[in-house]
C-alpha cells in the first residue's frame, strides 16, 4: 500500500504521480533482510531525494493546504459571518422602519465579509507560492527542528500540526513551518533530517519535502 504524502490517498500499486492532487509519489523503499532470516530492517529516514524540477504538483493543492490553515479558516469564517449579516441588514433596511437597525447590520456586514476576502486572499497567495516551491524549489538537507499540535483550532474534529524545520543555505540559517492535520510518526521528531525545498532567489520562499 502505498499512501500520497501530499493528499493521504491510497495506492495499491506504485504510480509517478497521485491522481486526486497531482503530488510527486516517492518511489517504494527496497528494505533488506537481514542475514539468515529475521525481520527487514526499517526503511531509512529521510525517503528518496526528490526529483529535480519541474515536479508535477496540481494547483489545485493550494486549496488542500489552505484547508489545514487556521488563517485560512478563520478568513473564510469571517466572510460567512460578514455574509449574513449583510443579508439581514439589507432585509431590515428594506423595512422604512427598522432602517436605523438594518443600516448597522448592513455595514459591519460588508466590513466583516471585506475582511475574510482580503485575509483569505493573503493566505491563498502564501500557500500558492509553497506550492510554487514544491514545483521548482532547489533541493537541500534540513532537519526538523519542533513539532506543535495547536489545539486552539480543530478541523473535523483535528487539531493542526505545526511543524518547524530549518536548513543552511550559502553559509546562512533559515527555518520554515508547515501545517498539516495528520499526526507526524517518528521520522518528523525534532532532530529528524529532512528534505526541503527552496528557491535560490528568495529562500525564505520553502517547504518541507514531502507534504507530511
Amino acid at each position: 500500500m502505498i499512501t500520497c504524502p501530499w493528499c493521504g490517498t491510497s495506492y495499491v500499486e506504485f504510480q509517478s504521480n497521485c491522481k486526486n492532487c497531482g503530488g510527486p509519489l516517492p518511489p517504494p523503499v527496497q528494505t533488506e533482510h537481514p542475514a539468515g532470516g529475521g525481520t527487514p530492517d526499517q526503511a531509512p529516514y529521510p525517503p528518496p531525494a526528490p526529483p529535480p524540477p519541474p515536479r508535477t504538483i496540481s494547483s489545485a493543492y493550494t486549496w488542500r493546504l489552505m484547508a489545514t490553515d487556521g488563517l485560512s479558516i478563520a478568513a473564510g469564517v469571517l466572510a460567512m459571518v460578514g455574509f449574513i449579516f449583510g443579508i439581514v441588514g439589507l432585509g431590515l433596511t428594506a423595512g422604512i422602519i427598522t432602517a436605523f437597525v438594518g443600516l448597522p447590520f448592513a455595514l459591519l456586514g460588508l466590513v466583516l465579509l471585506g475582511g475574510g476576502m482580503v485575509l483569505g486572499y493573503q493566505r491563498y497567495q502564501e500557500k500558492h507560492k509553497i506550492v510554487t516551491v514544491l514545483q521548482s524549489g532547489q533541493t537541500t538537507r534540513g532537519q526538523v527542528l519542533a513539532v506543535d499540535e495547536n489545539l486552539s483550532v480543530a478541523i473535523n474534529n483535528r487539531h493542526p500540526w505545526t511543524i518547524r524545520y530549518g536548513f543552511v543555505y550559502n553559509g546562512q540559517s533559515w527555518e520554515g513551518t508547515v501545517s498539516t492535520l495528520n499526526t507526524p510518526g517518528p521520522a518528523l521528531a525534532p532532530g529528524q533530517p529532512a528534505w526541503v525545498l527552496y528557491m535560490p532567489d528568495s529562500p525564505d520562499q520553502n517547504a518541507i519535502y514531502p507534504h507530511p
